[in-house]
């Protein structure tokens, strides 16, 4: 009986394995080359709006007479922000064949959660005990920290907005700095000029 390996079955094999062997490369190299780029996908235009609708918050919420219509109007805002901020980021990433979903994008987002989940247990908390003078400092300061870790995974200007955003939110703990003043130039102005580098360098 002959008991030579026929060489059509070898070569058929041997192919196998070197195709096998390829895709585990690409998928690494793909894998590897993903973890090492930025999330390019934060919008621009959205931030530019982001600091449009702010700054009219800004207006009504100085216009309130009580601690509680105040923190409403911000609530809004909050609810405002998010909203455009993530339909805008979904629709430039998607333009850019990203997602946020993608190994940087999931990265961004959970590093951006953390601190502001923090900042949405003091709102909570200090508005239960009926004081919320330091929520302005507070918010800024979080939002500060929160755009600095997250902006690892971005874009090399979003940290530098962050600093700014906690520069800001630390001078209005630890000064009289007006709290309408300080928000409508964070979460305002702040917005507006980054938002328009980001929209400018990065594809909108």
């Amino acid at each position: 009986m002959n008991s030579t390996p026929n060489p059509r079955k070898v070569s058929v094999a041997s192919t196998s394995a070197l195709h096998k062997k390829a895709e585990d490369n690409l998928r690494y190299i793909r894998d590897s080359m993903e973890s090492a780029t930025s999330f390019t996908g934060v919008s621009g235009k959205g931030y530019i709006i982001v600091g449009v609708s702010a700054l009219f918050a800004t207006w009504f919420a100085e216009q309130q007479t009580s601690q509680m219509w105040w923190l409403v109007v911000w609530m809004v805002e909050l609810l405002i922000a998010t909203v455009f901020m993530l339909l805008m980021t979904v629709q430039k990433a998607k333009r850019q064949g990203e997602s946020l979903w993608s190994t940087n994008g999931k990265k961004l987002w959970f590093a951006f959660f953390p601190a502001m989940t923090v900042g949405g247990v003091l709102t909570l908390s200090l508005f239960l005990q009926g004081n919320i003078s330091w929520l302005p400092g507070i918010w800024l300061s979080l939002y500060g920290a929160a755009v600095m870790t997250a902006g690892a995974y971005s874009v090399a200007i979003i940290p530098v907005m962050g600093v700014l955003f906690l520069l800001l939110g630390s001078t209005v703990l630890l000064t009289n700095l007006p709290s309408n003043l300080a928000l409508g130039l964070g979460m305002g102005g702040f917005h507006m000029v980054f938002g328009y580098f980001v929209w400018r360098d990065y594809g909108g």
